[in-house]
C-alpha cells in the first residue's frame, strides 16, 4: 500500500476548513437557546485544559513538581494573581522540587 503525503494533508485540510466554514453558512441568525450559548462560550476553556493538564504533571521530570506546581497555580489563582505570575510561581515551584530532588538523591 503506497502513502501518498499530498492526500493527507488534503484530508486534514478539507476537515478543518468544515469544521470552521459549517458553522458560519449553516447558522445564519443569533443563537438564542442558553444551553447552546453557555457550551460555545466554555468550550475554549475547555480545550486549553484538556490540552495543558497532562503537560503540566508529565513535563516536569518529577510528577510530584507538576503536581505541587498546579496546586500552588490554582491557590494563586484563587488569591487574585494575574496570569504571568502564576506562570512564574509554578515555574520556581517546579525549579525547587526537582533541584531539592537532585541534592537529596
Amino acid at each position: 500500500m503506497i502513502h501518498n503525503i499530498y492526500l493527507y494533508i488534503f484530508t486534514a485540510a478539507a476537515v478543518s476548513s468544515l469544521i470552521r466554514i459549517l458553522p458560519l453558512t449553516l447558522i445564519r441568525g443569533k443563537i438564542k437557546n442558553q444551553f447552546i450559548q453557555s457550551f460555545l462560550y466554555y468550550v475554549p476553556y475547555v480545550t486549553l485544559a484538556v490540552m495543558t493538564f497532562p503537560a503540566i504533571i508529565t513535563a516536569p521530570q518529577i510528577p510530584f513538581a507538576g503536581i505541587l506546581a498546579l496546586i500552588v497555580g490554582v491557590i494563586a489563582a484563587w488569591r487574585g494573581l494575574n496570569m504571568m505570575g502564576i506562570a512564574a510561581l509554578c515555574c520556581v515551584v517546579v525549579f525547587v522540587c526537582e533541584a531539592a530532588a537532585g541534592i537529596l538523591m
